[in-house]
């Protein structure tokens, strides 16, 4: 399995949100990125990259029960799943924009939610496959120790 399978497995814990979210076209990112041809490249990195994102987020919204998190992972699933190039990704989420400023916006987060939105504004920033695959790794160690269940008996 690679490190982006198992962020999204880490990321998509229960067995209803793996049948949900994990579909073909959202684990065959990483894959369908490193087999694309030279013109297929920048999509099939845009689709990658919204897979690790969308993973970030969705880690956020259930480390902190945030429900901007989990709105703005299912635009970035949704584009993931649909969009058929990059152009059209940008259209998706464009649409949504102002959801992803609310993710910022009034949210009390603890280290492990500031680590998650780090390592969300450094997969938006990654221009190169090294660079994703870096954040991919480091966010695959993170989700690794965070602690949804002291999280749950904290409320």
């Amino acid at each position: 399995m690679t490190s982006y399978e198992i962020l999204l497995r880490l990321a998509f814990r229960e067995p209803a949100d793996q049948e949900k979210y994990l579909t073909p076209a959202v684990l065959g990112a990483r894959a369908g990125f490193e087999q694309a041809t030279p013109r297929e490249q920048s999509f099939r990195f845009e689709q990658w990259r919204l897979g690790v994102a969308t993973s970030l987020l969705r880690l956020l919204a259930d480390l902190g029960d945030h429900e901007e998190a989990r709105r703005a992972a299912e635009v970035l699933h949704h584009a993931l799943s649909t969009a058929r190039s990059p152009e059209d990704i940008d259209k998706q989420i464009h649409k949504e924009s102002k959801l992803f400023d609310q993710i910022y916006t009034n949210l009390y987060v603890n280290d492990e939610g500031e680590a998650l939105l780090d390592l969300f504004a450094r997969t938006l920033d990654a221009d190169a496959p090294d660079l994703l695959a870096q954040v991919n790794d480091e966010a695959v160690d993170l989700a690794r120790e965070l602690d949804f269940e002291a999280r749950n008996e904290d409320e």
